[in-house]
């Protein structure tokens, strides 16, 4: 199978916060990381639609990675998780 992903990933376990006003707060766990997007393992949760724009914050056991939130698009959803695309800033 032809690779179509443009950045390299890396495997994380960092917690991950996703909030939107419709669905307010949905905690997951970032699976991999790259500079384009993430992927997001979620349990027993309201999944939002392909092409929701999100605010993401990345967090450690004791603080947040990001201070303000990220905006990020969901690319892809499955009933555990969620692909997530890094949105530019404005």
């Amino acid at each position: 199978m032809h690779e179509r992903r443009q950045y390299e990933r890396k495997s994380s376990a960092v917690r991950v916060e996703i909030k939107h006003p419709a669905f307010g707060v949905i905690i997951g766990s970032a699976t991999d990381i790259s500079d384009g997007g993430a992927r997001v393992t979620v349990d027993h949760t309201v999944i939002p639609p392909v092409g929701t724009e999100v605010q993401v914050q990345f967090k450690r056991m004791i603080d947040h990675i990001n201070q303000e939130p990220v905006a990020m698009r969901v690319m892809h959803a499955a009933k555990n998780g969620i692909g997530l695309m890094f949105l530019p800033r404005t």
